[in-house]
């Protein structure tokens, strides 16, 4: 299978990636394999709505994509479904240039109700229900994705939404077998890191840096380029 880190608002670099992935899929001779979204569809870059047509296109076409929750495609939702949005609506965290990018008008410092109003004008009933249908975890065979990572020593299926959707510590330094291979985003690195237990992807295109994108056999993982896989072994 593909998976494709926190992508932010960014279709062009979502673009990108996927030209890799097809680019991948002539050289292995599999056109079936999955892409996961591995969460964070969008804030901070300037097309989210860009990146849920594409998407909502990709899932029209048929195309074997999966798209997990993350943190903030939460807050999105919860914003829309009445929720206070503080956190979302904070500029550093995003909420402002999605709505940007749906031609809401945020000049005038409107207040919540009416910013929520405008929104749910402009945003497409279609992009609301593919929010509410995000799943918070994907299993396949002995990999699991989810957004932010797991709360070590509890298991797999009785895991809390808040932790997959907003946990770093104690994840992020457990050296614990999991089962499966953890996939995860949330958490920028500089590169793609394989840790042996966990598999970080997100490598900062909310805040101007790369996208990135990996094939998955196994354990296995390679970074996808224009040269074709690097290996990305464990740490």
């Amino acid at each position: 299978c593909y998976a494709i880190g926190d992508i932010h608002g960014h279709r062009d670099k979502l673009e990108e990636v996927h030209r890799l992935i097809r680019a991948d899929r002539v050289r292995v001779h599999d056109a079936e394999a999955p892409v996961i979204h591995d969460g964070d569809l969008g804030d901070r870059g300037p097309d989210t709505k860009g990146v849920f047509e594409f998407l909502l296109a990709g899932a029209a076409r048929g195309e074997n994509w999966i798209t997990v929750c993350g943190n903030h495609d939460a807050m999105m939702r919860d914003f829309l479904d009445g929720g206070p949005g503080d956190v979302w609506l904070y500029p550093p965290n995003g909420g402002p240039a999605t709505l940007a990018s749906y031609g809401v008008d945020l000049s005038g410092a409107p207040d919540r109700a009416a910013l929520r109003r405008a929104a749910l004008a402009r945003i497409p009933p279609a992009h609301r229900a593919f929010l509410d249908r995000l799943p918070t975890s994907v299993r396949l065979d002995g990999l699991y994705f989810c957004h932010a990572g797991i709360r070590p020593g509890v298991p797999l299926d009785a895991q809390r939404e808040q932790d997959l959707l907003w946990i770093r510590e104690p994840f992020l330094y457990s050296t614990a077998d999991h089962g499966p291979l953890i996939v995860h985003g949330h958490t920028p690195v500089d590169t793609v890191t394989h840790y042996g237990n966990r598999l970080a992807i997100d490598t900062g295109a909310g805040f101007g840096r790369v996208l990135s994108t990996v094939a998955l056999e196994g354990r296995r993982a390679w970074l996808l380029t224009d040269a074709g896989r690097v290996p990305v072994d464990p740490v």
